[in-house]
């Protein structure tokens, strides 16, 4: 995983606009997109750019090795929304 975004996370799709991998989901075309309250980076798909954290008005977005200590956990919250259902197929 290359950058998280924290639970300061304002939704403010900044970074969303930002990504040029498309990895920050919700997406436009997502539903949800307009409603959630958190967004998550989907480390499958981060190319680790910093787009996201530069577009960041809240400073919510850091690389995962550098979480604010706070939210050291996080990096494992933001990966577990991705990770497939138990017992799926990979």
């Amino acid at each position: 995983m290359t950058y998280v975004i924290a639970p300061s996370c304002v939704a403010d799709f900044s970074c969303v606009e930002a990504c040029p991998a498309n990895c920050i989901h919700p997406t436009p075309d997502e539903p949800g997109y307009l409603t959630t309250d958190q967004l998550f980076i989907n480390p499958a798909e981060c190319i680790d750019c910093a787009a996201c954290a530069d577009a960041c008005p809240v400073d919510a977005v850091h690389a995962a090795t550098r979480l604010p200590a706070p939210w050291a956990g996080y990096a494992e919250v933001n990966a577990a929304h991705f990770a497939a259902p138990a017992g799926s197929a990979s």
